[in-house]
């Protein structure tokens, strides 16, 4: 699944891809938020891990949880 996070005052926004269910990000990010925890750990496909304050979270969208289709359809 597709992560897009935007970090305020920032101009470009943070994008990975993770194995995480869309309901395992969107409960991490809330609970983090009902808590007040400083910063927020991700890590995706490749072994990455990002860590996002808080305090200048933007937005957070989460993509489709679907592989993407190669190849030609009728």
């Amino acid at each position: 699944m597709e992560i897009r996070i935007g970090i305020t005052n920032t101009g470009r926004e943070l994008s990975f891809e993770t194995a995480s269910s869309a309901d395992e990000v969107r409960s991490q990010v809330s609970s983090a938020l009902e808590q007040n925890t400083a910063h927020l750990s991700f890590s995706d496909v490749k072994g990455n891990s990002y860590l996002v304050p808080t305090a200048n979270l933007a937005y957070i969208e989460l993509g489709t949880e679907e592989s993407r289709r190669v190849g030609f359809f009728a």
